[in-house]
């Protein structure tokens, strides 16, 4: 299950990589916000998958790791998964002001805004995790930082506060996403009724994220799901499957939907990898690639 877990990471996380070197290798995608957020997902994506199959393996193979150890990798994973629906939120926000208001798209979505944003996005969701932190340090002693657990997040962060603002915040977080997604759909469907072939394409985008999210919420739930079907099968088998389901599966669907389904960075990404490859297998050609 290791294997499987490790083999499916790198896979999707080279898979990642590759559309963050094909961002920074052309300025035509670097200067256009809606790539910039999508590498912003891709890059999120990344480091959430990275932190999640660590803390897999830690769990399989050491079956329970220090609190501090833990910690370390568990924050970042929670910070990640917090990043997402609203990366989703604002990317489809751009959206619409592309197909609503498109006079004023290069006024209102800049490089310098984006960029923003993003630091807004990361500043909101650390926001939500320094409250359950500041209550870990102020009620628990000191020992338990020096003990072991089984690394999940309510072994760490235990206080019933921490739970209830846990709940609370994923509310708040699904509650502001959806309207804005139901919002821009609608807003982009009346839009479309005038046969514009963008105001079609951006309403069909709208409903990938909608797609795309409610993959993310399901990672709400695996708690509970984990803990059901712990009374009916093993609990290896069972959050190895569950792992697969609710963190691999919507992180390998992410580059799919937004990266190669979008003309333009497609016929990019396609051309660098197939640079690479050819600089890989024939090196004394380098010079002789466009």
């Amino acid at each position: 299950m290791n294997t499987t877990v490790v083999i499916l990471g790198l896979t999707i996380n080279y898979i990642n990589a590759a559309m963050i070197h094909t961002f920074n290798k052309h300025d035509i995608l670097k200067m256009n916000p809606r790539y910039i957020l999508f590498i912003h997902l891709v890059l999120n994506d990344l480091l959430l998958l990275t932190t999640s199959i660590l803390l897999f393996v830690f769990t399989f193979t050491l079956n329970t790791v220090y609190v501090s150890i833990c910690l370390v990798f568990l924050l970042p994973a929670i910070l990640t998964s917090q990043n997402t629906p609203l990366n989703l939120a604002v990317m489809a926000a751009e959206c619409y002001i592309s197909v609503c208001v498109p006079l004023r798209y290069e006024n209102i979505c800049t490089v310098k805004r984006t960029c923003i944003v993003i630091g807004i996005i990361w500043a909101i969701s650390s926001l939500t995790i320094l409250p359950d932190l500041f209550i870990l340090l102020a009620t628990e002693p000191l020992q338990f930082f020096q003990s072991r657990v089984f690394c999940e997040t309510n072994n760490v962060f235990r206080s019933s506060l921490s739970i209830k603002k846990r709940d609370a915040t994923h509310i708040l977080f699904l509650v502001v996403v959806w309207i804005t997604l139901f919002y821009t759909y609608f807003r982009i469907l009346f839009v479309a009724k005038a046969a514009a072939s963008n105001a079609k394409k951006a309403r069909n985008t709208i409903l990938i994220h909608g797609c795309q999210l409610l993959l993310c919420m399901t990672v709400y739930v695996q708690p509970m799901v984990t803990k059901t079907l712990t009374l009916f099968f093993p609990v290896s088998y069972i959050f190895f499957v569950t792992f697969i389901i609710f963190q691999i599966l919507p992180r390998f669907l992410s580059p799919i939907i937004y990266g190669l389904r979008d003309k333009t960075f497609r016929k990019y990404f396609i051309r660098t990898v197939m640079c690479t490859i050819t600089i890989k297998i024939h090196p004394n050609k380098r010079m002789m690639l466009p």
